[in-house]
């Protein structure tokens, strides 16, 4: 059986080099600052800090959050500081640990995401963004940006010619075909791809007759959505060539190698957080044992390699 020593666990995002394939979902993590207390972060791939705007957002009024089987719903409404604060309060935490800093951008307009991104591009310690694509286009009357391949390729290519920072373009499960819009975001420039964004539900109070959300929909993660973002990392692994990060429902180290085996070559943790603050760690400790006791020299030789025949 080989040791932990003897694996390599870096991966490769494009430009961007991990130390190893474990990183944190946006939303589900906050600044990073806040896990640090619970978490050795300085041994994680990545924090994907929660979304950034322009401006600072509150978000939605409550509740925002709900409980359901094997998962959750939130409506959290982009709550976030704004890009400004963010920089000067919050990525200073990064800028001497090896933990690559991923920042989550919101719009919801194209000015806004350039406006975003060209304010982190030269910051220190920012090492790629994660460009969100669910976000409702105001100027289109609300739909996201990711469910129209045109809009999806249109955001990628203004903000690639804006940055020198790898690009990551999340993508939404909330459309007929994700492999479509994947390689709307591959031809826009995106250096990689991260996928799944939450399903879209709901739930409903019986006594009430009302929704229990304020804002009647909200994003289902956790274990419930893991099947649905296994398939769609698999669907985009056979439809792009750029890297994968794998996410929906990832709580041990035997899902995040599912996610490997399926196409990815890094993962998320998200929901998984908020029970478990030190799960990711834990998951890349399983994901080292899963290695050694399988004589795994890398674990980038694993992504893609299911076998369908």
């Amino acid at each position: 059986m080989k040791k932990p020593s003897d694996i390599n666990l870096s991966v490769q995002m494009g430009p961007l080099t991990l130390q190893n394939p474990v990183t944190t979902a946006s939303g589900t993590f906050g600044y990073g600052i806040e896990y640090a207390p619970y978490c050795d972060i300085t041994r994680l791939g990545g924090v994907t800090v929660k979304g950034i705007n322009l401006e600072p957002r509150k978000g939605h009024c409550q509740p925002r959050i709900v409980e359901t089987a094997s998962g959750m719903l939130n409506c959290i409404g982009l709550q976030n500081t704004g890009v400004d604060v963010f920089i000067k309060e919050k990525l200073p935490f990064f800028h001497n640990i090896p933990t690559a800093c991923i920042v989550n951008v919101n719009g919801s307009s194209l000015d806004e995401y350039i406006a975003v991104t060209e304010k982190l591009s030269d910051q220190k310690g920012v090492a790629a963004l994660e460009v969100n694509v669910s976000c409702p286009n105001v100027s289109k009357g609300g739909i996201a940006f990711g469910v129209d391949p045109l809009m999806t390729e249109r955001v990628t290519k203004e903000l690639r010619g804006r940055t020198h920072l790898p690009l990551i373009v999340k993508l939404s499960p909330n459309v007929t075909d994700i492999s479509t819009i994947a390689r709307a975001a591959e031809n826009g420039g995106a250096d990689a791809l991260s996928l799944i964004n939450t399903l879209l539900g709901m739930a409903i109070d019986t006594k009430t007759r009302k929704p229990v959300l304020s804002n009647i929909t909200g994003g289902l993660s956790g274990p419930a959505i893991k099947p649905v973002a296994l398939r769609c990392v698999w669907q985009v692994y056979n439809a792009v060539s750029i890297p994968i990060i794998g996410m929906g429902g990832i709580s041990s180290g035997q899902d995040a190698i599912e996610f490997i085996l399926a196409g990815a070559t890094a993962i998320s943790v998200g929901t998984a957080n908020f029970s478990d603050p030190g799960i990711s760690v834990k998951i890349l400790d399983q994901i080292i044992e899963y290695c050694c006791q399988n004589s795994i020299d890398s674990i980038s030789s694993l992504t893609g390699k299911l076998d369908v025949s």
